[in-house]
């Protein structure tokens, strides 16, 4: 595993974080403003404020906010204003919306700090390229480990960064089949899942093209995943060029399988895995059954503290069930 979990903030967010910050001073701004789903974003990026002597405003969906009380908690403590977010779902995308238009109202003092490769350009490509380190210390690590390359390489994607930052050092090795793992949810109604890749069309959503999940009007549909960094409509443009070279294979996993990874992962190796990185493990662990003798190099993009209360209160430890 490649454990981005022990990074400071607890996820890979902030690699792109502090150069986003970096990029604010250098611009001259005074304040970040900027969405998050888990949570992970806002605090690295309010930890990236702190430290750089900058204001920080972060925007999160009201439903996202009861489930990441920690990570509300880790932001006010950093000095963020948290926004809550009422509208619609109150989830991820509500929050882009709500961000996007607090942004709009002062573009000279302020800059948009996202939250993945998403967005309009140059978003895609700032935030892949800042997250490059993920791959490049990967790959290092990796070879020094066993002298050789992956067969398998598989990352969760939800707008999909942590999975950029891993793929992007392996894209031009085709011996090496790269995985992204998108949330299934509960079932394969629309609603129920935010499986982009695999179930959505061509189409628009915060300014980029991408494939994107649709209701019967070509608006983004509504979607759902137990990890609130998964649940967007949208997926990264680059992803969605990769899926159609072929050159990603896109899987997904169910939120029940998520959680018995969650569980498993920690009971195994004493390490509790971030929901979203969870649906990485829990899709490893069904290829690892069908490739024997092949090595997987998975992508821990965070830690699972933000995560403990939503998952006992609503699942339960594995015990009760028995």
């Amino acid at each position: 595993m490649k454990r981005e979990d022990l990074n400071h903030t607890g996820a890979h967010k902030l690699n792109h974080c502090m150069g986003e910050a970096l990029l604010a001073k250098y611009m001259g701004k005074k304040k970040l403003i900027a969405e998050t789903g888990a949570g992970q974003h806002g605090v690295a990026l309010a930890t990236a404020a702190a430290y750089f002597g900058l204001e920080c405003e972060i925007h999160m969906g009201e439903v996202d906010i009861k489930k990441e009380h920690p990570n509300v908690v880790r932001m006010k403590i950093l000095g963020a204003t948290v926004v809550p977010v009422s509208h619609g779902l109150k989830t991820l995308k509500e929050a882009v919306d709500s961000a996007f238009g607090a942004y709009l109202k002062d573009p000279v003092t302020t800059i948009y700090c996202i939250g993945s490769v998403v967005g309009p350009h140059p978003f895609p490509m700032m935030v892949r390229d800042f997250q490059r380190v993920v791959g490049i210390e990967a790959q290092e690590q990796f070879h020094d480990m066993t002298g050789e390359e992956p067969d398998h390489v598989v990352a969760c994607v939800g707008g999909g960064s942590n999975a950029m930052g891993l793929f992007s050092a392996y894209l031009e090795n085709e011996d090496v089949t790269l995985h992204g793992v998108e949330p299934a949810g509960i079932s394969t109604k629309m609603g129920d899942h935010a499986s982009t890749i695999t179930y959505g069309k061509p189409g628009t959503i915060h300014g980029f093209k991408c494939l994107l999940l649709q209701d019967e009007n070509g608006e983004p549909a509504p979607v759902y995943s137990v990890a609130s960094g998964l649940d967007y409509p949208g997926v990264g443009p680059e992803h969605s060029m990769l899926h159609e070279l072929k050159r990603v294979q896109y899987g997904v996993a169910g939120d029940e399988e998520t959680i018995d990874a969650f569980y498993e992962l920690s009971r195994l190796e004493g390490i509790i895995p971030a929901l979203e990185s969870a649906h990485a493990v829990a899709y490893a662990l069904k290829l690892a059954k069908e490739n024997p003798n092949k090595s997987i190099l998975i992508n821990l993009s965070g830690r699972g503290d933000k995560d403990l209360d939503h998952v006992v209160d609503t699942y339960g430890l594995p015990e009760d069930k028995k």
